[in-house]
């Protein structure tokens, strides 16, 4: 069995990530998804949160949001809304959308625009958790 498999990320405007990986963690709907080489094959929905994957001694970190993830033994496919690398994102506009999604969740009348909102909480509080791990 091979020690490491392929890993692509991408969002519908770049390729964020083309590299290989020896194992990795994934946010999935139902919780977080450990991945090794050799991996059962499986297709899941993405949650807000963050992927980690590690490549010899370095450890990646991405903010992710949304999207599918399909993994095969050799190869794990993410296609996400949005993914962002560590070091692309601006801390002090998400912690502004940190203040907005806060203030507005005291605002929200409906089921809907809670979730819409919980969910604008929950991604900018991952994206400044995964900008404080820059290497």
């Amino acid at each position: 069995m091979a020690d490491t498999f392929q890993l692509e990320i991408v969002t519908p405007e770049k390729k964020v990530v083309r590299d290989v990986a020896e194992e990795m963690q994934i946010p999935g709907k139902d919780g977080y998804l450990g991945i090794l080489p050799g991996h059962a094959p499986l297709i899941t929905e993405l949650a807000v949160g963050e992927i980690t994957y590690r490549n010899g001694a370095q450890t990646h970190h991405l903010a992710v949001a949304w999207g599918f993830a399909e993994v095969l033994p050799d190869k794990v496919t993410i296609l996400a809304e949005t993914a962002e690398r560590a070091d692309e994102i601006d801390a002090k506009r998400a912690q502004e959308a940190k203040r907005r999604a806060e203030s507005n969740l005291t605002t929200s009348h409906t089921e809907e625009d809670f979730d819409r909102v919980a969910g604008d909480l929950q991604r900018a509080q991952t994206r400044l958790e995964v900008a404080a791990k820059k290497s």
